[in-house]
């Protein structure tokens, strides 16, 4: 890595950005959806006896008459981790699986379960993400503390594989961290 990478790594600012919610998409969606028909529960009654014969249009009706319920189960997860706009999208996958999966039985309760794994799974995943962007960001900033320090002591920027063997890592994972950075400012447009 060149110097003037170096250099424009320690210089780089690190920090959580708000992201935008997506209300106005939900807002349309929510209005879309006032023009679909729910499933009464003796349309879906017929449907799903259709549907274990093989049915696609009562498959995709049921689809269709089952949104409503779908979003509402979202938006019981609203608030905890993930843009509204992604739950209701996890949360229409896992209707459509349910319909796709039904064998018999009680369909909303299957429905309901099939929507509720998503939804935790989806969160757990976000929220494993999130802990390791915090666990990289903080590398980062060590690796950026590390670097200054040891430019102060030597009198000249440390190379890599003095920071490497400062940090206790690889000179590879140093790489890694210094490429991510860079990566994330040619992303941002800073420096460019």
């Amino acid at each position: 890595m060149a110097q003037d990478n170096l250099t424009d790594f320690l210089n780089t600012e690190f920090s959580d950005s708000e992201e935008n919610t997506g209300e106005d998409i939900f807002k349309l969606y929510q209005e879309e959806l006032k023009n679909i028909r729910p499933c009464t529960p003796e349309e879906e009654e017929r449907l799903l006896e259709a549907l274990l014969l093989g049915d696609k249009a009562a498959a995709d009706r049921l689809v269709e008459g089952n949104l409503k319920k779908a979003v509402d189960l979202a938006e019981s997860f609203r608030d905890k981790g993930l843009p509204l706009n992604d739950l209701i999208q996890e949360a229409n996958m896992a209707l459509i699986l349910a319909v796709r999966e039904y064998e018999g039985g009680d369909f909303a309760l299957q429905m309901q379960a099939r929507i509720q794994e998503a939804m935790e799974a989806a969160l757990e995943f976000q929220t494993a993400e999130n802990r390791i962007e915090e666990e990289m960001a903080a590398r980062v900033n060590v690796l950026k503390d590390i670097s200054a320090s040891m430019a102060n002591e030597l009198g000249r920027e440390a190379t890599v594989a003095e920071l490497a063997e400062r940090m206790k890592m690889t000179e590879e994972e140093i790489r890694d961290i210094m490429k991510l950075t860079l990566d994330a400012m040619s992303v941002s447009g800073e420096g460019l």
